[in-house]
């Protein structure tokens, strides 16, 4: 049966110009893109390893040793299919294609009393295409996870030069990263892990990744660092900022939760500002135990300017702007804060019912944001009085 088997897959091998060509025939009618391929890469490349194939499983199957040194061809392809950006699938169809063009040539070559030796050729033949596709499949894998890893350092260093103020054009284009004006940054903290927290918080971080290059165009660019992790995204992805949180609060847990620091970029040369602001942001709203989720200036501004002014004393000072409209409302602000929050004292000072003073200190809480009949709302709303006077100056 075996030498049966031999003479039969010897009949075969001097079809192997004619079997290549119908494989390119079925392949074209298989696979919707193929057509599309370059001309060097379907005609001369693909065309030559089909013929290789071919002739290998042929030889193979009339009794020549085969060793891994007959894989390499095909692993080499396969890399090149990889790097080329030639889905897994399409790859490894052509290999079956090949498969069923072989096994149709040798039903149509082998005679009746050849029944067992086909069948032998049929066994030989799933296995020696397993055998190549194991190989192709480990070799396109392999050289994707090189192209990944690549990738990923390549965006690691397009962000390190934007949060260090240097160019990254150069970088960004080799890659195909593409890059925006300006940036919303977020400096993201994984709020007080376990000590053994290293595999969950990997975990956390692919979900972010992988949630994040839905919402935004592109790759974000991301790199961690010892304090957590600063995320570049495009600026308009601050309009989808409540889609943001959603996403970021949702990839944590309850071991891991996750506090983010935003701010916003006018351009690519202040993100390094940008960068800072929000890590200013996020270290704030973790040490001040606030919950999971999104914080930018506003939501931490007392704290942001009382623990290091430097860059917010004119944002303090505009909290109260929403009350420049309302010149009562700022006489009774003011009044309120000297009658240290007496509202009766503050009545008397203004002539006024303290039911007065009271609907207009809603009113104030409404427009501001900040309540002054709370300790945090009197001390924001004290500290803008004193920094208008200033000018905004700290």
């Amino acid at each position: 049966m075996r030498q049966a088997a031999a003479e039969l897959a010897a009949r075969c091998e001097g079809q192997v110009n004619r079997l290549a060509r119908e494989l390119a025939e079925r392949r074209f009618a298989a696979i919707p893109d193929y057509a599309d391929l370059p001309a060097d890469m379907r005609d001369v490349e693909i065309a030559a390893t089909a013929r290789y194939a071919i002739r290998q499983f042929l030889r193979m199957a009339a009794g020549t040793p085969v060793d891994q040194d007959d894989l390499r061809l095909f692993r080499e392809r396969a890399a090149q299919r990889a790097e080329e950006g030639v889905p897994l699938a399409t790859l490894l169809t052509t290999y079956h294609i090949g498969a069923e063009v072989i096994w149709d040539a040798l039903v149509a070559e082998a005679r009746p009393d050849e029944m067992d030796a086909l069948l032998m050729l049929a066994r030989l033949q799933l296995r020696g295409t397993n055998r190549v596709v194991v190989a192709v499949t480990e070799a396109y894998q392999a050289e994707r996870a090189a192209l990944l890893d690549e990738r990923r350092e390549a965006v690691r260093d397009v962000a390190r030069a934007l949060l260090a103020g240097e160019a990254a054009g150069a970088t960004a284009a080799r890659y195909g990263i593409p890059l925006a004006d300006a940036y919303l940054v977020l400096d993201l903290r994984l709020k007080d892990g376990p000590p053994n927290a290293g595999v969950a918080e990997r975990r956390v971080l692919r979900r972010i990744r992988a949630g994040l290059e839905g919402v935004g165009e592109g790759t974000p660019l991301m790199l961690p660092d010892e304090h957590g992790v600063h995320v570049l995204m495009p600026a308009h992805a601050a309009e989808r900022l409540p889609e943001l949180e959603r996403l970021l609060v949702g990839a944590g847990t309850e071991a891991v939760p996750v506090i983010a620091g935003a701010a916003r970029s006018q351009g690519t040369a202040d993100v390094p500002d940008a960068s800072r602001q929000a890590a200013r942001i996020a270290g704030i709203a973790q040490a001040t135990g606030r919950p999971a989720g999104v914080y930018e200036l506003g939501d931490v501004l007392l704290d942001y300017h009382l623990t290091g002014p430097g860059d917010s004393g004119r944002v303090v000072a505009a909290a109260l702007e929403p009350l420049d409209a309302h010149p009562e409302l700022l006489e009774t602000l003011r009044a309120f804060l000297d009658g240290d929050m007496d509202r009766r004292r503050t009545a008397a000072a203004l002539a006024v019912h303290p039911n007065t003073v009271d609907n207009r200190l809603a009113r104030i809480a409404r427009l501001v944001g900040a309540d002054p009949r709370t300790t945090r709302g009197m001390l924001l709303c004290a500290t803008a009085l004193t920094l208008r006077g200033r000018g905004g100056r700290a």
